[in-house]
């Protein structure tokens, strides 16, 4: 390499070197020269963009009268709901969910097993959400076992008259339901009837509902993950104009959510307009409108012009008002007699408990119906002991002849919709008497009639007894425990007297919702009060009662028990349980044993294993060795006459009209609560003994 240029690069640098403040200088004025180019044209774009701008918009903004205000938030977040069997629907839920994240928005999945819509669902009409429901349809149409609690309390809301059309109004909402085509008649049934439910509650439905096919021959895009990728496009697209505060393109009045609009893009109509009047008569004349069953919420505040507009943010405290109010009315309520309540109101005005669509259902299940309100059925253990085949558990407790006992009550209508119900929940429902009423000599006239032309029918059947046929066609026990809540009925005390005018003893049963009901109920022959479960928690579950304070009714209801007398039995029927469900009778003797060891001066008396239950009773009922928990109904009625003709001075208890109870009703009896003289009884004595606990 060449010496002298070595040389040339080394002095270069130090040249560099010594001239790097003018180096520096240079750079930073030609630094400033470009600031200084950039704020001009920035200046210059200002002022162009301000001549675009009106006078008047320019004074506003000088003056300060325009402000930058917080950007409005038109959709908070998403939930999504889903009810699955296999796990499609919850895959479908979560490839939904990581699309509604793309666009920024807060996302929750929610397994409907584990929501409780009875707490949280109306939280949803003031939170600004957008809700999308996937449900499955599963065998026979049904909801699958994870969204069944969601969709029968859904069902129940939509039909109830107290929760009427406006219970979810605000809440926005989209279903897209999975199905298989080749089941004709019930295709998508449950994506099809949570969304008729949403509706009818209020909700606002944004798009038309989507249906997935897992008939690939029938389905629309060709399989069901293609039928709902199309349906989450067009959700995805529905949420990204919401977010913008476009108007939703389903006019939300349509009951099977497939209406079209002429909305499109974000269009908005002004309220009132004659273009979106035409839009909501084109829904009116598509699709009929469901309407309420209830007489009391058809008036104003469903029917309210356009002009009358309630600001989206004023509703929480609209329904905070509402909810205070109804906890206002319902301490009222438990603190008066809901006999002198319903006195008020003029029958006149009231409307009939049995519709026609339940009179329907309840005649087709076997009840005889009287009036407007009341029900007689034959039960089958009267045709078993016309048979001479054995009574109920009541021939084998109290001694009453299943034969001679007529079932009824004169209220259809119920404050619980019990998980075990096995009436279906087709009875109304209700925590006041609001219905017209019927008076009590003509409801046990035609209860008595409609029993004895049930009875008739049985003259000459095969294995009846012809003695026990003849006795039976006389009413001697009348059972109020037939369905619905008898105490509610408000002359429940004057139909009680006409029982036992004409002989007949009662047998009411009351769910302990009633307090006051119990403590002014006059002389009664035998007071059930059944008790479901042991803890709030788990009566609310079992029982699910209208009164928000069922708790403490139920206590105080057992309170007012206390001085009529306490007898514990029950007895369990399914509806949507099972019989796997249903201990065995050895696992009953075994809990009752151990409940009896803490139940101070009460003992096992009787049992009767075909209905799987046991009598615990008080030891004042065991005379030396001997149990009496049989009813000498003759003394019963002679007393309650003495009752009568005094005007209430005459008191009596249990103990005055009492009789012996025979040995093979006892607990530990080989015959285990079968009368040796049925024909149904030949068992022989059982090896095991289970009357030792």
């Amino acid at each position: 390499m060449d010496p002298s240029l070595d040389m040339w690069d080394f002095s270069s640098l130090i040249s560099l070197w010594i001239n790097r403040f003018y180096i520096y200088l240079g750079f930073a004025f030609g630094f400033s020269l470009w600031i200084c180019f950039q704020i001009v044209i920035r200046k210059q774009n200002k002022n162009s963009q301000e001549k675009t701008v009106p006078k008047a918009s320019r004074d506003l903004m000088t003056n300060g009268y325009i402000s930058l205000q917080k950007k409005e938030v038109f959709v908070s977040g998403v939930k999504i709901f889903y009810g699955s069997q296999t796990g499609t629907a919850k895959g479908f839920a979560t490839v939904l969910a990581e699309a509604v994240s793309s666009l920024g928005l807060p996302v929750a999945l929610i397994n409907l097993k584990e929501y409780d819509p009875d707490d949280h669902l109306v939280e949803e009409v003031t939170s600004k959400n957008v809700s999308a429901f996937l449900v499955a349809t599963y065998t026979d149409g049904r909801p699958t076992e994870s969204a069944e609690w969601f969709c029968r309390w859904l069902e129940e809301a939509a039909n109830d008259f107290r929760f009427g059309k406006t219970y979810l109004k605000g809440v926005r909402y989209a279903v897209f339901g999975l199905g298989n085509s080749a089941y004709v008649s019930h295709f998508n049934k449950v994506g099809k009837d949570v969304d008729k439910w949403l509706w009818m509650l209020g909700a606002h439905r944004v798009m038309s509902r989507g249906e997935g096919d897992c008939n690939v021959v029938k389905s629309k895009h060709g399989s069901i993950e293609a039928d709902f990728t199309a349906w989450k496009a067009r959700f995805i697209s529905r949420l990204q104009a919401l977010c913008k505060g476009e108007r939703k393109p389903c006019g939300g009045n349509c009951k099977k959510g497939k209406c079209e609009s002429n909305q499109h893009g974000s269009e908005a109509m002004e309220p009132g307009s004659h273009a979106q009047e035409g839009f909501h008569q084109r829904d009116a004349e598509q699709e009929e409108p469901f309407g309420s069953t209830s007489e009391e919420e058809s008036g104003t505040e469903d029917h309210q012009s356009l002009k009358s507009v309630i600001d989206v943010e004023d509703l929480g405290k609209i329904m905070d008002r509402m909810k205070k109010e109804k906890r206002e009315k319902e301490r009222q309520e438990g603190e008066t007699s809901l006999i002198r309540s319903t006195v008020k109101n003029e029958a006149s005005e009231r409307r009939a408990m049995i519709t026609p669509a339940l009179r329907e259902a309840l005649t087709k299940q076997g009840y005889q119906l009287i009036g407007s309100h009341s029900g007689v059925k034959l039960c089958r253990w009267t045709k078993s002991m016309l048979r001479g085949r054995g009574g109920c558990y009541k021939h084998t407790f109290y001694g009453i002849e299943s034969h001679r006992c007529m079932e009824t009550t004169p209220s259809l209508a119920c404050a619980n919709k019990c998980v075990f119900c096995w009436r279906h929940h087709t009875n109304p429902v209700g925590t006041e008497w609001r219905w017209k009423m019927d008076q009590p000599e003509m409801i046990l006239k035609e209860a008595i009639e409609n029993h004895q032309n049930m009875m008739k029918q049985f003259r000459g059947v095969p294995g009846v007894r012809e003695e026990r046929f003849e006795e039976g066609m006389t009413v001697k026990h009348c059972a109020l425990s037939l369905v619905g809540e008898p105490i509610m009925y408000p002359e429940i005390n004057r139909f009680l007297k006409l029982l036992h005018e004409r002989k007949i003893s009662s047998f009411l049963v009351t769910n302990a919702q009633f307090p006051a009901e119990i403590r002014n109920l006059k002389p009664v022959t035998q007071l059930y009060v059944s008790v479901d479960a042991s803890t709030k928690e788990s009566l609310k579950k079992i029982d699910r009662p209208l009164f928000k304070d069922f708790w403490q009714r139920f206590l105080d209801s057992l309170k007012a028990l206390a001085a009529k007398g306490v007898t514990y039995c029950g007895e369990s029927s399914a509806s949507s349980l099972t019989m796997a469900n249903v201990p065995w009778h050895e696992e009953v003797v075994r809990f009752v044993c151990e409940l009896v060891d803490l139940i101070p001066d009460y003992e096992i008396a009787c049992e009767h294993e075909h209905s799987n239950c046991l009598l615990i009773a008080h030891k004042k009922f065991k005379i030396g060795r001997e149990w009496w928990t049989w009813i000498d109904y003759s003394r019963f009625q002679e007393l309650v006459q003495e009752y009568e003709d005094t005007g209430g001075s005459r008191t009596f208890s249990a103990k005055d009209y009492m009789a012996r109870t025979p040995h093979w009703a006892l607990f530990g009896a080989s015959e285990r609560g079968f009368d040796p003289k049925d024909t149904r009884y030949q068992r022989k004595n059982k090896s095991k003994d289970i009357s030792g606990c």
